[in-house]
């Protein structure tokens, strides 16, 4: 089984998400602040990467959406600080 890039990218975002999402649940990662948001849209634009090249309609839409929520969040943490 060959490895490209693409994997690799998408690989590195799952484990971006899935390591922020551990600091949440340790109580070590503000939900509100930008770094939990700012890393879901990098870790979702990295796996939406990785999907253009193993498309799957699914996996597409619901990273589309993770972006999009997360970068809500970047917005309303911006709004907050103003």
């Amino acid at each position: 089984m060959e490895v490209s890039f693409a994997d690799i990218v998408g690989t590195i975002g799952v484990l971006l998400i899935v390591f922020v999402y551990l600091l949440l649940q340790s109580d070590k990662l503000d939900p509100k602040g930008l770094s939990y948001s700012l890393t879901n849209a990098i870790g979702s634009v990295m796996i939406l990467y990785s999907l253009m090249e193993h498309w799957n309609l699914a996996s597409v839409v619901i990273e589309v959406f993770w972006i999009l929520i997360s970068l809500f969040g970047v917005w309303r943490y911006f709004r907050r600080k103003n």
